[in-house]
């Protein structure tokens, strides 16, 4: 029996999301430096853009 083409996907979750969890956020804000461990907080993040790779 095969699946109905509404529920497979090619690229998986590779779906492009304009909301972050917390985690990705926090990832994103490391590598620009932004945020560091020993004095960052995990409430109140700034806010990190999703820009869409075409």
């Amino acid at each position: 029996m095969s699946m109905h083409g509404t529920f497979a996907s090619k690229g998986g979750f590779s779906k492009h999301r304009n909301v972050l969890s917390r985690a990705e956020r926090i990832e994103r804000l490391k590598a620009d430096g932004r945020w560091s461990a020993e004095n960052g907080s995990i409430f109140n993040l700034p806010k990190v853009r999703n820009i869409k790779m075409t």
